[in-house]
């Protein structure tokens, strides 16, 4: 920005705070008062929660922040940040008038659904707060291989953070990951208004909220007293007027707050007026007058939010905690009830006056304003934030080999498979080996990544030697920590794990970087980590989940560690596209794949749920028609004859039990056949996708028909199909409304309990004499 005058400034900042506040609180009043209402249901759109953000956030993105600087905002601030854009020039009138409505601004800030300049997706508390320390350490990690573009600077991830929002505890999973992690350029601004979504927070609660980041090395900024109070605190008496308020219990500063002046002087009067200073503190000021001074705290006084922001200039970790007023400048300030309240139609109205606003003016950029249009136009182009226009960023595709290298061992699970595949791709100097990084919970050698770690090394932000490798302790794992090692080991926090995806699988548009993510887990603990992969996956981050082992094939764990619902996750979970290969041969084709459908623009993220289960891989050569059959979600292992009358269908792990059940169903069926497949998800989403397309549900197969629908065509149209699978049985259930056929479908539907697989197979119908058994009830 050009030099200004620091008054000038000030002065620009605190109209544009104005026209935020107003452009916030008059885009939620529309949705609610103005537009047509057609289903009856409250809009919403929590004006008091922008309230309290609007200074924090007109000297943030007019003033303090860089391009290349990363925000996740506040969910309940959407409005805020859609105001901003709009004077940016990056949001529209037309998105502003239908908030909350088909096609408009969104209710939360989403990468994916608004056309503004968004960082993080938002909307599950917590979870953009966490999302910028993991950014940060994929920024490090970027930086440090000198994977960014060498002119793109450093930036910070910055969160807005309500103070409610510090109930969650991925918060604080996150901030010891950061802290092992030594994490950099960050900052966390907590709006501290002290009221939640029913109540008012805690005071001792939050009273310990500062030492915590202490604790984890983090420099903490309290923006408690705006410039208004700290002239009072100088005045004789000055100090008892500081003490009053600090020792002011959060539940009665918020009720003085909606009370104002009077209720200001009636307890001042009551507590202090033995203090000659104060007294004439209180003649000095009516009740208007008074209250603005009482409520003039840091966080809504933009001098000192100022002055805060600009005297950090190191990369230290840094949690402001800004003291603000929940719906400052509104009517029901301070009110325990305004989270999710809104202004009448009376209050609306007295709140433009006051704004200076005339009716048909309400979208105009300027109107109210004191300064001139022109300087307010040049304040805002030359804003740092907003020199380079839009600020995602892109970075070319990572080319895949043809094939991936495949083991050959004659007996093998599909974890040890996965393992051997990437200790192979590291084993060789490729700009894939390069690009792939990978992160675990605490489970790194049990899924199998140890050979990869080996190779590859652990990411540190400095040299750190295996301590058993110096005392030269025999060990098969060399965990060298290094500034070029690839994988990022994490505590045990599942929630961590797929935030850390995340940000990882948006390194391209973050920070101009393409990086391959994968991670592992134990398959039941995705459950754990559900909303935090909901939300990597709402933000379009693209990365590879492996999930191992899977179902109750993990015998002798017992049902802690048994899964049962995950495949019914994979099919569900949108932007997420899940894969259950049975043999090794099969799972390189779908790493493959998956490495290279991550990239595209309308690709996913890929979810491949694998198994510890040792099996004998089959002697086969798959050719490009079988591995594009694997790809589309299946393929027949023992192809039936025109016109049979059953089927078995398989998945996974428990494919031999269908091989057995099938070498002995036909010598009773001839022309029976064995169905494997890879991805009920692939295959339900294009058989859906191929009937939208012709607008009806066909029964017949024709040029659009979708693989499943080609798969079934061989069979009869009274032909029976008994499903099996290491998971819910609903995950395969749903092939008989493909052709109308009748399903016995087998699978898990209770806990598992400690066992070998022959007992626990047995118990839970999932063996050959089940899958016979279920044969012959189809056909009674």
């Amino acid at each position: 920005m050009t030099s200004m005058a620091p008054v000038q400034r000030l002065k620009l900042l605190r109209d544009l705070e104005r026209k935020v506040l107003w452009l916030s609180a008059w885009t939620i009043h529309h949705a609610n008062h103005v537009r047509p209402n057609r289903d009856g249901l409250k809009v919403g759109g929590h004006q008091a929660s922008c309230a309290s953000l609007a200074t924090v956030m007109t000297a943030l993105y007019f003033s303090v922040l860089r391009p290349e600087d990363r925000v996740a905002v506040k969910p309940h601030a959407s409005p805020v940040f859609h105001a901003i854009q709009y004077l940016f020039g990056h949001q529209t009138q037309d998105k502003l008038e239908h908030f909350r409505s088909y096609g408009g601004a969104q209710s939360y800030p989403s990468r994916t659904k608004d056309v503004d300049d968004v960082d993080f997706s938002t909307g599950s508390v917590g979870l953009g707060v966490a999302m910028t320390l993991f950014s940060s350490i994929v920024q490090d990690y970027v930086r440090l291989k000198k994977l960014a573009p060498a002119e793109r600077p450093t930036g910070r991830m910055v969160a807005l953070v309500g103070d409610a929002e510090l109930d969650e505890g991925n918060i604080f999973e996150a901030l010891l990951e950061g802290w092992k992690h030594d994490v950099r350029n960050l900052w966390w601004v907590i709006d501290y208004n002290r009221q939640s979504l029913d109540g008012v927070v805690n005071d001792r609660l939050f009273g310990r909220i500062g030492e915590m980041f202490e604790l984890v090395g983090w420099r903490v900024v309290t923006l408690k007293y705006g410039k208004l109070l700290e002239t009072a605190f100088a005045q004789p008496d000055g100090e008892q007027l500081r003490q009053w308020i600090d020792d002011c219990p959060n539940s009665l500063y918020s009720a003085l707050v909606f009370k104002g002046g009077a209720g200001w002087r009636e307890a001042l009067t009551r507590d202090l007026n033995q203090y000659p200073g104060i007294r004439r503190i209180l003649e000095q000021h009516d009740d208007a007058s008074l209250h603005r001074l009482m409520t003039n705290l840091a966080g809504n006084d933009m001098q000192a939010v100022l002055d805060a922001f600009e005297g950090v200039t190191d990369d230290t970790p840094t949690c402001f905690i800004a003291y603000t007023i929940k719906g400052q400048g509104l009517p029901f300030a301070g009110h325990k009830d305004n989270h999710s309240g809104l202004m009448t139609v009376e209050q609306m109205a007295g709140f433009k006056k006051g704004m200076g606003i005339a009716d048909g003016q309400e979208w105009q950029k300027f109107a109210g304003l004191a300064a001139p249009v022109a300087e307010l136009e040049t304040f805002i182009r030359q804003a740092p934030f907003n020199a380079e226009g839009r600020r995602r960023t892109a970075a070319p595709a990572i080319a895949i080999p043809a094939a991936l290298p495949r083991p050959n061992d004659r007996k093998a699970s599909t974890q040890e498979g996965f393992g051997k595949i990437l200790n192979a791709i590291a084993a060789e100097d490729s700009e894939l080996g390069r690009r792939i990084v990978t992160t675990s919970p605490d489970v790194s050698v049990s899924t199998n990544l140890g050979a990869w770690i080996n190779r590859r090394g652990l990411f540190g932000h400095t040299e750190a030697e295996d301590v058993f490798r110096e005392l030269k302790v025999v060990s098969a794992q060399l965990w060298r920590k290094t500034p070029r090692g690839q994988h990022i080991e994490l505590g045990i926090a599942e929630n961590n794990l797929f935030i850390q995806l995340a940000a990882l699988g948006l390194s391209h548009e973050l920070f101009g970087t393409r990086l391959l993510p994968i991670g592992t887990l134990y398959d039941p603990f995705i459950a754990r980590g559900l909303d935090a992969l909901n939300y990597a996956c709402y933000q379009d981050a693209r990365f590879m989940v492996v999930a191992t082992p899977s179902g109750v094939t993990l015998a002798p764990e017992g049902g802690a560690h048994q899964s049962i619902h995950t495949p019914l996750i994979g099919i569900g979970q949108p932007g997420l596209l899940s894969y259950e290969p049975a043999f090794v041969d099969e799972l390189a084709v779908l790493m493959r794949f998956g490495l290279e459908h991550m990239q595209q623009p309308k690709g996913s993220s890929i979810y491949l749920r694998l198994s510890t289960r040792s099996l004998l891989q089959p002697e086969r050569t798959l050719s490009p028609a079988q591995e594009a059959d694997l790809i589309a979600g299946g393929y027949w292992y023992a192809p039936p004859e025109p016109g049979a009358d059953v089927a078995l269908v398989a998945m996974g792990a428990v494919t031999p039990e269908a091989i057995a059940a099938h070498a002995s169903i036909v010598r009773d069926f001839a022309g029976a056949g064995l169905l494997v497949l890879s991805s009920p998800d692939r295959l339900h989403a294009d058989w859906l996708a191929a009937q939208r397309e012709r607008g009806r549900t066909a029964g017949t197969i024709d040029r659009g028909a979708s693989p499943v629908e080609r798969l079934l065509a061989p069979l009869s149209r009274d032909a029976r199909l008994v499903t099996v699978l290491d998971g819910h049985p609903l995950a395969l259930s749903w092939l008989g409304s493909v052709r109308g056929q009748r399903v016995v479908p087998l699978g898990i539907e209770s806990f598992g309990q400690s066992g070998d697989i022959p007992d626990l197979y047995r118990a839970y119908r999932l063996d050959a004499a089940a899958l016979v058994d279920a044969v012959a009830r189809a056909i009674s």
